[in-house]
């Protein structure tokens, strides 16, 4: 898996996780829908930091929590 499908689907996982809709997410994170949507449905596959730490201000969790996962632990080097 690469570094934007183990975004993607962190985010939906902790959505998921604490029955967030992404309509309520944008509303707590001061994200718009629309870039949500995107990082999501694969239209941005590139989300800056700042995004990534408004989404999980508004998901309640620190960037430490965020990224600390077995996914992105065994993520491999992209750039080869």
């Amino acid at each position: 898996m690469n570094t934007y499908m183990t975004v993607k689907n962190r985010i939906m996982n902790l959505c998921e996780q604490k029955k967030i809709t992404i309509n309520k997410l944008a509303t707590e994170s001061g994200v718009a829908p629309s870039t949500i949507k995107n990082i999501l449905y694969g239209k941005s596959k590139n989300p800056g930091i700042v995004t990534i730490k408004m989404l999980c201000d508004g998901l309640g969790v620190s960037l430490i929590e965020f990224f600390s996962t077995q996914e992105f632990e065994s993520l491999e080097q992209e750039i080869k």
